[in-house]
Formats: structure tokens, sequence, C-alpha cells
């Protein structure tokens, strides 16, 4: 029994752990050639605070409980974008904007999904503070591709959502009486024509514009009511255009799910062979404590998601040296890209260290 471990939570093992770090450090070192320069936040935090930032869906997701030094109430941090936004408002304020910074660390969930049981997770990411612009979001959207694609992943397809979209034309050319709006995001987020059309016929179009991504554009730039949405739909091309040829790329206009507080844009990552996305993204506001909002955006990657699909198997070549090899031997090897293992004991054999090879004189032998 003492090995049990409470449900949504799990061992990682070798190689599999070697993997996850592998995808980890891969993506950090593009985003740290790109200027993201990185950060530590803490896994716990006062909870309102926390959950200030995280907007009122997500600090459902918080695991709280009662400090007994402070005698307040402290959250384990169920994501790490909304501590990036509490350090660039108040300890980073003074910085010049853009600030750029990176991420990497566990995140818990008070409650796992039907889909994704999972309570425990490992987040890696990027945040770009003081801009949401177009060129910001082709940076963001830019590293997140070529961060993913440096960590070994293969086989990428991005999503791209105008989360604000249903709200401006709601506000204007298709005004939508404010006690109904919700209910007809719910509609145009679950592709329900039925409901749609029982509200307003006349976002239907919507629906069909989701698809591959250019014809999907196109289909969305004839439905534009009186232009509301030409500087979106201008912006979203070209931030396509940086990536074209690189990834495959659809628009669904009115997905919801996951993007409840990012503004003109959000884009899912997914990989080939994987179930869900790997990474989700947009631009959203960052609170400052005099009430003040800044804009930002940014891009988080789940490493698990990425070594359970398979995407980042580990090749294993290990070298197993024998008893008696000379030190400096073993360091050139390591140098050439072997992983050494030494012989400890006579008893001791290749396949028990899982090596794949020997170092028989100077040379490395099949196993």
């Amino acid at each position: 029994m003492t090995a049990l471990l409470p449900e949504g939570f799990h061992d990682r093992l070798p190689p599999f752990a070697d993997a996850a770090a592998r995808v980890e450090a891969g993506v950090l070192d593009t985003a740290f050639a790109h200027g993201y320069e990185r950060i530590d936040a803490p896994l716990v935090e006062y909870f309102e605070g926390l959950a200030a930032r995280l907007k009122a869906v997500r600090s459902l997701d918080a695991v709280r409980f009662v400090d007994p030094v402070s005698q307040r109430t402290l959250a384990i941090r169920p994501d790490i974008t909304a501590q990036v936004g509490r350090i660039a408002a108040t300890r980073m304020a003074h910085h010049p904007r853009p600030v750029r910074l990176s991420y990497a660390g566990q995140v818990v969930k008070l409650r796992g999904r039907e889909l994704t049981p999972e309570r425990e997770a490992r987040q890696i990411g990027c945040e770009l503070i003081g801009l949401d612009s177009v060129a910001a979001a082709r940076e963001i959207v830019g590293v997140a591709v070529e961060a993913l694609q440096a960590a070994g992943v293969a086989g990428l397809s991005i999503d791209f959502t105008l989360p604000d979209l249903v709200d401006v034309l709601a506000a204007g050319p298709l005004a939508c009486p404010a006690d109904r709006l919700e209910a007809l995001k719910d509609r145009l987020d679950a592709k329900d024509a039925g409901g749609v059309a029982a509200i307003d016929a006349r976002y239907l179009p919507l629906i069909e514009a989701a698809g591959p991504f250019a014809a999907a554009h196109d289909r969305l730039c004839a439905f534009d009511v009186g232009g509301a949405l030409r500087s979106r739909l201008d912006g979203l091309w070209q931030i396509a255009q940086s990536l074209d040829g690189r990834i495959a790329m659809t628009l669904d206009p009115t997905e919801r799910h996951g993007f409840e507080y990012q503004s003109w844009i959000g884009f899912s990552i997914f990989a080939d062979g994987v179930r869900g996305e790997i990474g989700r993204g947009g631009s959203y506001a960052v609170m400052h404590d005099d009430g003040r909002e800044e804009p930002a955006i940014g891009f988080s990657l789940y490493p698990d998601a990425i070594v359970d699909g398979g995407l980042s198997a580990p090749e294993r070549r290990r070298l197993f040296v024998p008893l008696g090899t000379d030190a400096a031997l073993a360091a050139r090897m390591r140098v050439e890209g072997w992983v050494t293992v030494a012989q400890l004991d006579p008893a001791d054999t290749p396949g028990a260290q899982l090596c794949t090879h020997v170092l028989e004189g100077e040379a490395a032998r099949p196993a």
C-alpha cells in the first residue's frame, strides 16, 4: 500500500523522464535563443492573489489548504501563466516592454477530467508581456513551432481561433441581447446548428467557416459583416503566412474551450499520434494591482503528452565500460555522444545495465 499514489498522479520512470527532460531542454533552449529569459515561480501562493489572476473558471482547479504559519488560505498552482503575469506586473514592472519570459514547472489540478484524468502535469511556456500585436503573435507562434521541432516533435499542426469574435459581432453588426450571448457562444462552440438557429440564425455561417485554414479564412472574410472582423482576419492571415509550408493549419473561429480569458487570437497545437492538444496559446491581459490591464501573448506546452505519445522516444546509446578502462578514454567516448556506464563489479553485465554497446579496446561494439 505504501507504493500507491493518489488518483491522477504517477511516477515517470526511465527512459521517459529523460525524454521529457530533453523536450523541456529543447524548448527552453530555443526560447532563450529568441530572447526569452527564464523565471521560476513557487509552487504555492496565497489563494486570493492567485485566483485574481487565474480568472474565475481556472481558480476552481486550484488545490487549497490553510497555511499553519499564516493561517491564510494557500493554493497549489493549476497554471503557471498567471504567475508569470504577477511577476511581470510587480517584480518586473520597471522592465522595459515588451518583456520576454519563459518557464517550466509542475502544475496540480483539483480534479482530473474524463479524457484527461491526470491531476499533475509539467508545463513549459513563453510569455511576451506588453504587446499583443500581429508582430508579437507571429513571434510567439513561430517560437512555439520552432521549439517543438527543436525538441524532436514532428507532424505538427495548429488550429487557430478568434476568442472574442462573437463579442465583437454581438456588440456591432449582429447585435445580440446580453442575456442570450453566453448561450449563443456555447451553441457555436458545440457546432449545434439547431441551437444557434433558435437563438440567432445570422450566426450560422460561423459553424461552416471551420476547416483547413485558407478555405476557412476565405469563408470568414466573405461572412465579415460591415468589416467588423477585418483587422483580426488580416492579422491572422499574416501569422499564417509566416508558417506556410512548415506545418498544417486549420481555423475554427468559434472554439472557446480553454480560451476563456484569451482576447483576439488563440491557437492549439497538435501532433500526429497524440490524443488532444500538446500546447495552447493566445493573447490575453495581465492585471496590475492598480487595475490597469496590460496586453500579453504567450503559449504553454505539455511535454507529458508528447512523451506519452511516443513523439520523443529516447534512443538508447549506452556504452558499457569494463573495469580498468582508462578514464580519459571513457571521457572521449562521452564527447562523441555516448552515454557511458562504468562496470563497478566483476559480475556486472551490459544487459543488466541496459547497454546497447560494449567498449572493446578503443571502439564501441554492439552488446
